[in-house]
C-alpha cells in the first residue's frame, strides 16, 4: 500500500462504501485494543487516520459523556461513511492530514491509530506531530486488526526487514519521534504497539 498521500485518498475513496461490510467481526478487536490505551472518563483521544470511524464508538465508551473524542482522517469518503454509520455521534470528526493536525500543544490523552504507520508519508516527522498533540505520560497505540504476518498473506506480500512495524524498526522509530515503546504484539489475530509520550 502506498504512503503517498493522494495515491491513500484515492485508495480508501474508492473503498469507502463497502469498507465496513469487508471487515465485519473486527469490533472486538478494536473494542480490546482501546481498552488497552488505560483511557479514563473525561480524557481526551484523537483517532487518526479513524477511517469509517470504528475506533471511535468505544474509545466514546472509554473516557464517558465529559471525554473528548476526535476522529481525523484525509479521505472524505471515509469520514462521509463514518457519518452514515452514525459513528459522528461518538466524536468530532475532522477532514485534515494527521501530520498537520489542528490541536494546540499537548491537548491531548492518547492517539490511537488502526493501520496508520503503513500510511503515513513521512512516518518519523507524522509521530512527532502527533507527539505534539499529546501532554507529557500520554499514550499512542499502533493497531491493527491482524498481525503483520497474516496482514502481508492477505495482500500476496512476504514480510521483509524494512517493515516499519517490526520492533526493531518501530522502537527506535518511536524513539526518535517522542515516544518510549511500552509493549509490544504482534500475533495472526492482532498487532498492538503501545507507546507513552516522553517527558
Amino acid at each position: 500500500m502506498s504512503d503517498d498521500p493522494t495515491r491513500v485518498q484515492e485508495f480508501f475513496a474508492a473503498r469507502a462504501a463497502g469498507w465496513d461490510s469487508r471487515f465485519p467481526d473486527d469490533g472486538p478487536a478494536y473494542a480490546a485494543a482501546v481498552a488497552a490505551l488505560g483511557l479514563r472518563p473525561g480524557g481526551r483521544v484523537l483517532d487518526a487516520g479513524c477511517g469509517t470511524g470504528r475506533a471511535l464508538p468505544p474509545l466514546r465508551a472509554a473516557v464517558g459523556p465529559s471525554g473528548v473524542v476526535l476522529g481525523a482522517d484525509l479521505t472524505a469518503a471515509m469520514l462521509e461513511a463514518a457519518v452514515a454509520a452514525g459513528r459522528d455521534r461518538a466524536g468530532q470528526l475532522l477532514h485534515t492530514d494527521v501530520g498537520r493536525l489542528p490541536l494546540r500543544p499537548g491537548v491531548l490523552d492518547a492517539v490511537f491509530g488502526a493501520g496508520l504507520i503503513s500510511h503515513l508519508p513521512r512516518p518519523a516527522e507524522n509521530l512527532r506531530e502527533l507527539a505534539r498533540t499529546v501532554r507529557p505520560g500520554g499514550r499512542l497505540a499502533l493497531f491493527h486488526p491482524i498481525g503483520r504476518r497474516a496482514l502481508a498473506a492477505r495482500h500476496g506480500r512476504r514480510l521483509t526487514p524494512e517493515d516499519l512495524r517490526a520492533e526493531p524498526n518501530l522502537r527506535p522509530l518511536l524513539a526518535g519521534s517522542g515516544w518510549r515503546l511500552t509493549s509490544y504484539v504482534d500475533e495472526d489475530t492482532r498487532f498492538l504497539a503501545l507507546a507513552v509520550r516522553e517527558e
